[in-house]
């Protein structure tokens, strides 16, 4: 069982946990380590990113509990590094890479908000073909390593967290879209969340990247790191289980973790 988590938010972003609870939770489950990753401020993202205040508040709270609890759990002070945030990341430990959103027309699109906002996007500025945002959103991905100097890939498929309730399937274009990113990011050696949260949230039945997209990423010898992408201290393990059974049926044997502040691999 996987016995660490490293998308972790909390109060100080869009998480409904101070850090503390949420380590105290962790020592419940006995992990052996917990990474933070607030979400970057961006200007489209005010509701839910820290500010640059907020963002130092967390550092300061964080280094406290690495304090505390050392000995008992590593904890790690890491940030969500959205595609289009300029914040400076060199203060943290690690970095999750991510795309949130779509520019078209002088518009920012959110697709992960909620599933009419994404479905009138594409009715308004896509005539329709969420395949053309889906290729818009996977161009943006494809560069998120470079742009956000990311240590880890998140929630890979993210434009397709509504797609159930919305009625789009993964079509060729779609995945053709994908392949292309996954073969833009395998060059830059950083794994790729299996992320359990929209499962958590009741917005999705399996974890990002779908099947199909994980099999692309396992034919060309990309890694693989797990995450409950954490919002609320009950579900900071959710779904760990079945997102292991699914990577070991497509083929990966191992995955990344992160130990003494290194990144390493344990064998699935």
């Amino acid at each position: 069982m996987i016995k660490c988590n490293y998308h972790t938010h909390t109060v100080f972003c869009d998480g409904s946990d101070t850090p503390e609870e949420l380590v105290k939770a962790a020592l419940e489950k006995n992990f052996f380590a917990l990474g933070f990753s607030g979400h970057s401020y961006t200007q489209m993202d005010k509701d839910f990113a820290m500010t640059s205040e907020k963002a130092t508040e967390y550092r300061a709270e964080i280094a406290e509990l690495k304090e505390k609890y050392s000995g008992k759990i590593e904890i790690l002070c890491g940030v969500e590094q959205d595609y289009f945030s300029e914040e400076p990341t060199d203060c943290y430990d690690y970095v999750i890479g991510s795309v949130h959103y779509v520019f078209k027309n002088g518009e920012y699109i959110a697709v992960d908000n909620t599933a009419e906002i994404i479905k009138n996007a594409v009715q308004k500025l896509y005539g329709g073909d969420f395949d053309a945002l889906a290729e818009d959103y996977f161009s943006l991905v494809s560069d998120v390593a470079r742009k956000t100097n990311a240590d880890i890939i998140g929630h890979f498929d993210l434009v397709s967290k509504y797609s159930e309730q919305n009625g789009w399937g993964e079509s060729e274009r779609f995945l053709a879209a994908a392949e292309k990113a996954v073969k833009a990011l395998v060059p830059y050696g950083k794994p790729f969340e299996i992320n359990t949260g929209a499962m958590a949230r009741g917005k999705r039945s399996i974890p990002y990247p779908s099947p199909a997209i994980l099999k692309m990423i396992n034919e060309n010898a990309g890694d693989i790191i797990f995450s409950s992408d954490c919002h609320n201290k009950n579900f900071l393990d959710y779904g760990f289980c079945e997102a292991v059974s699914l990577a070991k049926s497509i083929g990966f044997k191992r995955a990344a973790i992160i130990k003494s502040g290194k990144f390493s691999f344990i064998s699935l």
